[in-house]
């Protein structure tokens, strides 16, 4: 029986299709740009081996493009069909890939945690149970897997490292910023190419309002991320998100230009870090250009989509942006008729907090500030069921700040920015200080209205 990299052992016959299996399960790890190529050449060498058919699907659906889900279906079947072959620990991976598709990524969790009940040390199971987790926004669940496990990593298990990045994540997304940074640099210490980790770490500055420092931390650090897939798109984001902190949008909107659209992908992933963006620099008054066109062209023709709630915001604020009332209003729709068909755990999500969130970006949209915030604001307690970090789901909380202020509800404006505050270990960001300083210039003023959300 052939071991791979992390000492589980695999159903492979050869060493030239072990050597492929290693190289996918590390450049997973490490989201690097390579992972097709030996996924690849594996399925190419052995296309009998079910689990890497079983990974293949997975990685598909955590792309959240619905015209892949038949590609993934295909995958499944292949898995399926040699699963006589398959090692009991494999056997688990092609039921995830089977409960996902069946609309139930929780249960996709459920077996990559039976894996690691039996086998801690399998690392692709870790992160699959880390990746699903935090699409659905389980960041306590994130924490709970990896720590479950990390006793049983020795310095020496070649995925430690990413152990380590994985948690340092999960400890930003719990509050735990202290143990979250010294965590996220011992991951980079020991694996220099865990740009997961480096960006654990980045999301720190960003929480707790500590944007030089986090500039600091990425500056000369670029390779760490270099040699990612579009992953590396994002680490950009983080330091725009910097630079828009110190109040540098030239430099900002360079890096838009020059790195965070290089290339005019409509990834969701993509997508989403643009359009956050975009909606952050207009929140400040900054003039963008034409470059919200770009955007909703390609978000237009994602209407009917329906993998991810987070992906639908995401293409809703383009398509806001660039006041393309039919299509927003056509997504808006999309979104409700899901809720209602409640067929799936991502209809769920529709319905909670999609529709709330959906109608109020629609009315903001049209400057209704009122409606806006009042259907904003009642999803705000479920955003977090939309899946994505923390700092992604923060553009939501500014327009719905913005739109408190815009409809004059300085109360409960307040009321989320001290929450928010909370969250925030106590730390304040230069959004929030400018907000707070509108709202004492709006209280001075007898126009203001001074009144409790809805």
């Amino acid at each position: 029986m052939m071991q791979d990299i992390f000492g589980q052992e695999t159903s492979l016959k050869t060493a030239a299709a072990l050597e492929s299996w290693n190289g996918v399960q590390m450049a997973v790890l490490a989201h690097s740009a390579a992972a097709p190529q030996h996924l690849g050449a594996l399925l190419e060498a052995e296309p009998e081996f079910a689990m890497a058919q079983a990974a293949k699907g997975m990685f598909l659906l955590l792309l959240g493009r619905s015209e892949l889900i038949p590609t993934a279906h295909e995958a499944y079947a292949a898995a399926k069909a040699t699963e006589e072959a398959a090692l009991p620990r494999e056997r688990h991976f092609i039921a995830a890939l089977g409960a996902w598709l069946d609309g139930r990524p929780s249960a996709a969790i459920a077996e990559m945690e039976a894996v690691l009940a039996k086998h801690p040390q399998d690392s692709l199971a870790m992160k699959m149970s880390h990746a699903i987790r935090f699409i659905l926004g389980d960041s306590a669940g994130m924490r709970r897997s990896i720590e479950r496990v990390l006793p049983s990593y020795d310095p020496a298990h070649k995925g430690r490292g990413y152990l380590l990045g994985c948690h340092a994540f999960a400890l930003e997304e719990t509050g735990a910023y202290e143990l979250a940074e010294a965590t996220g640099r011992q991951a980079l210490w020991m694996a220099p190419d865990d740009a997961w980790g480096l960006h654990a770490v980045a999301h720190v500055h960003d929480m707790t309002g500590n944007s030089k420092a986090g500039l600091d931390w990425l500056s000369g650090r670029e390779e760490a991320w270099a040699h990612c897939n579009n992953f590396r798109y994002h680490v950009w984001w983080h330091k725009a998100l910097m630079h828009l902190d110190q109040g540098q949008t030239d430099e900002v909107l360079a890096l838009y230009d020059r790195e965070i659209r290089q290339d005019k992908t409509d990834d969701y992933r993509d997508i989403s870090n643009a359009t956050s963006l975009l909606m952050r620099l207009e929140l400040e008054g900054v003039a963008i250009g034409d470059r919200w066109e770009e955007l909703a062209e390609l978000c237009a023709n994602r209407t009917e989509d329906g993998c991810l709630i987070f992906a639908d915001l995401h293409y809703l604020l383009a398509l806001v942006g660039d006041n393309r009332k039919a299509d927003t209003g056509k997504l808006v729709q999309r979104i409700h008729a899901d809720a209602r068909r409640g067929a799936s755990e991502s209809d769920g999500r529709m319905a909670t907090p999609g529709c709330s969130l959906a109608l109020g970006l629609e009315a903001f949209g049209e400057g209704d500030y009122k409606d806006a915030f009042n259907h904003l604001s009642h999803g705000r307690s479920s955003l977090q069921l939309a899946g994505g970090s923390h700092a992604q789901r923060d553009v939501f909380e500014r327009v719905t700040i913005d739109a408190g202020l815009r409809a004059g509800r300085l109360d409960a404006v307040e009321a989320i920015l001290n929450d928010r505050r909370t969250q925030r270990g106590g730390a304040e960001d230069s959004f929030a200080l400018a907000r707070r300083a509108l709202i004492a210039e709006g209280r001075g003023s007898s126009t203001a209205q001074s009144v409790p959300a809805e």
